[in-house]
């Protein structure tokens, strides 16, 4: 690992340093902190850059005629310029009381707007590693929270009790296994029990801000090793209770890993990736279980998809939210792999019109590779979108799976198949 005794000050943001220089100017403290400071010191890039000042949210907007505050837990100014946001936070310092009105019953801050000197904001931050600071004029590192050992050990640790650090605000589970995964550091030993224990407090968590973290989770390039350490430290059931359950009755969790797997390479490869597709395979085991369950009790197989889907989805939106503009492709992945097999006529041609029939074809080839038995249904399709026009008319014809069937107006519900092979249920 490269030193950590030094900044190199041609990586910081030219933005980032005007900001800066115009608090300091004024008479106001001010300094780069966090996340930026940790990966520079790492000799990263930053994806973004914070300050911290002793200046509050108005005198910072003031300052500021590209800048608006947002935030009601916390206020925090955004400074733009152009497409590059520098976020400026005031010194936090300690409540009064942690019971008090600001706080839930469980412990979890719900107003944060309690402000303080340079030396209580650092103690209020969470992990050591993002309580970092760089004097710009001075060229200074200011570490009182050891964050530099550390990153040095490539351990995350909270700045205090770990229990208390997470009952305050609950997400810092999340941010501890996210960092776990970008940065492949370890989880301190007690924060870990802690993060184990105390994962049903995410329960707390408003479901859209939950929905934003699991973007960050999932969608930042490296969503398997976050994956797998949700599960390890029993996260995932918090977050996804119903996909936890399948995983648990014998369906693979493979499938999730590699629709992550797939996303993690896709952003290496800078190609566009949407949570429609990940939601697809995190609740397709759910989805498939529950659409079994509807024939069953009725046995009627048309409109048990579209009953499925919105109990699936009304459920999870209990937990993490799901957008329309996300769950509409979902819900188009999931309804395509029932068409899939029907390969006679012009259904195959038509299929490949279909918006989403990309998306449900690459779910069908992960399908396939998690364990899935679609007696080659994937392999079909593959050859098919590049077979000439004399081979796609012989490829319909001979494909047995393809015949039209005559419908049966009463169908005898069928006995439950094993959650281990899914496949059957389409």
């Amino acid at each position: 690992m490269n030193s950590l005794s030094s900044i190199e000050e041609s990586a910081i943001s030219i933005n980032a340093s005007k900001v800066l220089s115009r608090l300091q100017d004024h008479g106001f403290q001010a300094y780069l902190v966090g996340g930026c400071i940790r990966d520079l010191l790492l000799r990263k890039t930053p994806k973004d850059f914070d300050i911290a000042t002793d200046a509050h949210p108005e005198e910072v907007r003031e300052l500021f005629r590209n800048s608006r505050i947002i935030g009601k837990r916390f206020r925090i100014v955004h400074v733009r310029f152009g497409r590059e946001i520098i976020e400026v936070t005031t010194f936090r310092g300690p409540h009064a009381d942690e019971y008090d009105e600001n706080h839930s019953d469980s412990g979890m801050t719900l107003n944060d707007n309690v402000y303080g000197t340079f030396e209580e904001d650092v103690f209020r931050r969470d992990f050591t590693m993002n309580a970092i600071y760089y004097e710009l004029q001075e060229k200074e590192i200011i570490d009182l929270a050891d964050g530099t050992a550390d990153i040095e050990s490539q351990i995350i640790r909270t700045i205090g009790d770990p229990t208390g650090r997470l009952r305050e605000d609950p997400v810092r589970m999340l941010r501890a296994i996210r960092f776990q995964a970008k940065l492949e550091f370890g989880l301190e030993s007690d924060l870990q029990s802690s993060i184990r224990s105390l994962g049903y407090l995410i329960q707390d968590v408003p479901p859209a801000r939950l929905f934003e973290e699991v973007l960050k989770l999932f969608l930042s390039g490296y969503g398997t090793a976050a994956f797998d350490s949700m599960i390890e430290n029993d996260i995932y059931g918090w977050l996804f209770p119903d996909s936890k359950r399948s995983i648990e009755n014998n369906a693979t969790e493979e499938l999730v890993r590699l629709a992550l797997t797939s996303t993690d390479q896709r952003i290496a490869k800078q190609m566009p990736v949407t949570p429609a597709f990940i939601y697809a395979a995190v609740l397709w085991y759910p989805f498939v279980d529950e659409k079994q369950r509807l024939e069953q009790e009725d046995g009627i197989t048309h409109a048990a998809a579209h009953e499925a889907a919105n109990n699936v989805i009304s459920k999870q939106q209990l937990f993490t939210s799901i957008p329309k503009r996300f769950s509409g492709p979902m819900r188009d992945i999931w309804f395509l792999q029932s068409r899939l097999p029907s390969r006679f006529g012009q259904k195959p041609d038509r299929m490949m019109e279909h918006k989403r029939f990309r998306a449900a074809y690459d779910f069908l080839l992960l399908r396939e590779q998690a364990g899935e038995k679609t007696d080659q249904l994937g392999e079909w399709w593959t050859e098919y979108q590049e077979a000439t026009e004399e081979r796609k008319l012989a490829m319909k014809q001979s494909t047995s799976n393809g015949r039209p069937r005559k419908r049966k107006r009463k169908r005898k519900p069928r006995p439950k198949a094993s959650t281990s092979d899914h496949a059957s249920l389409l």
